[in-house]
């Protein structure tokens, strides 16, 4: 018999699965391939049951008798050891990611002689109903805020992006980038309160209080599904963090991260060309382990901040403090540095994982920005935060078509560099 390929990406199976099911049946005898974890994240699906459990989904569907666990979005290797004659597909080609897909089956099937059979997408109420509610799935409270610690069990390193608004989180949603048979996307968002802040018309001094903050959370939260990560600044007093905790874990955020400073706040990136002061390693404990007595589920995260190659400490005092951080409860460092190189922070990672093998470690190339992520990800870097970079982008932007329509008294010169009206209109996605 000929030999059948299909491979479903899916925690649920459905009629249109059953559909492509049926018409490979037809063709000889069929494989199914089960996506890994880390592949569904590639293709933006994350995965709300186990690998496990999407693999007994699939062999309880009648005529299906072998299933293998396919490691990556293309078919290369399925190709090089299954040999099938025939690759079966749903014809949802329409987006980057799909047409990647397309082009390295279409690519491997000239190579090893075999066919693309595509089967018609199934389109109806029930099943646009069940997709949208498997999304809706994982914007709940209790999904999203155990997604963080989850993808760190998943993939090398994480990458978040800033986001300060509803429009911002959709960006960092929905954006796909495909690079050959690779698809990058961004795992997490970082709301952080300079953007927060700055957005505002405010300055970074934690003049915008928590209230405030916490509707930007809900504006994100809103329109993504994506874990998302808060800056905490100092984390305030304990008596409040504390609070702050119980809040940012019933909203369903993953992750807060706290620095290591007193006194009103000022942004990191200054230095020490303005007044600083780091808190005691004794005080800075007391919070970090005061808000982890305050959570109620082992999923959120309180990652600890140290700012001691920022204020030019020294080396050996941050790795003292990242041990004692450690030690009172912290599920995370975050490393930070103003210089342009990264050699401080590669060399703090290095130090670091001599003696801490686990501990994930989160680092922010914002000044330091020639470094790569697989760079950062081969020192034990875990996740890599872009901080500030779409409020920087939307500035100079948002500027240049004011001059534009002041300078022209009409916006005809400016447009072909905004977005058109009927991609705007398009953009939310609607009930």
């Amino acid at each position: 018999m000929k030999t059948v390929y299909t491979c479903f990406c899916t925690d649920i199976i459905h009629e249109g699965h059953l559909n492509i099911i049926n018409e490979a049946l037809k063709l000889g005898d069929l494989t199914v391939g089960v996506l890994t974890d880390s592949a569904m994240i590639r293709y933006n699906r994350f995965p709300s049951v186990s690998l496990e459990e999407r693999i007994d989904l699939v062999k309880k569907i009648p005529g299906v008798t072998n299933v293998i666990v396919q490691n990556r979005i293309s078919y290369d290797e399925v190709f090089e050891t299954l040999h099938p004659d025939y690759i079966v597909h749903g014809d949802n080609w329409s987006t980057p990611s799909m047409q990647a897909v397309h082009d390295n089956i279409t690519a491997l099937c000239e190579k090893f002689g075999a066919q693309l059979v595509e089967i018609p997408y199934t389109h109806n109420e029930k099943l646009i109903k069940l997709d949208r509610q498997m999304r809706e799935k994982l914007a709940m409270p209790e999904f999203r805020r155990g997604r963080l610690r989850k993808v760190l069990g998943m993939l090398p390193l994480i990458t978040a992006i800033e986001v300060h608004s509803g429009l911002t989180g959709l960006i960092a949603e929905k954006t796909i980038v495909v690079d050959g048979e690779e698809i990058n996307q961004f795992d997490a968002m970082w709301i952080s309160s300079l953007c927060d802040s700055t957005n505002k018309g405010k300055p970074d001094i934690e003049l915008v209080d928590i209230s405030s903050r916490l509707r930007t959370i809900e504006d994100v939260m809103e329109v993504t599904t994506k874990p998302i990560i808060f800056d905490g600044d100092t984390g305030g007093l304990t008596e409040h963090f504390v609070y702050t905790v119980r809040t940012l874990e019933r909203m369903g955020v993953s992750a807060v991260i706290i620095e290591d400073k007193t006194g009103l706040k000022k942004n990191s990136l200054f230095g020490t060309q303005v007044e600083q002061t780091q808190d005691s390693i004794e005080n800075f404990c007391a919070k970090i382990t005061a808000g982890k007595k305050a959570q109620l589920s082992d999923d959120f995260m309180i990652i600890a901040r140290i700012e001691s190659l920022i204020l030019e400490k020294g080396m050996d005092d941050a790795l003292k403090r990242a041990k004692a951080y450690v030690s009172a409860g912290a599920d995370g460092i975050m490393i930070h540095s103003r210089r342009k190189d990264p050699g401080e922070i590669l060399e703090f990672c290095d130090s670091f994982r001599q003696t801490d093998k686990t501990t994930p470690v989160v680092v922010v190339p914002s000044s330091y920005n020639t470094v790569t992520e697989a760079e950062l990800a081969s020192h034990g870097a875990n996740i890599c935060i872009y901080a500030n970079q779409l409020m920087r982008a939307s500035f100079p932007a948002m500027e240049n078509v004011a001059k534009s329509i002041l300078t022209h008294h009409r916006s005809h010169e400016i447009d072909s560099e905004l977005m058109s009206i009927n991609d705007i209109i398009t953009l939310i996605d609607e009930l």
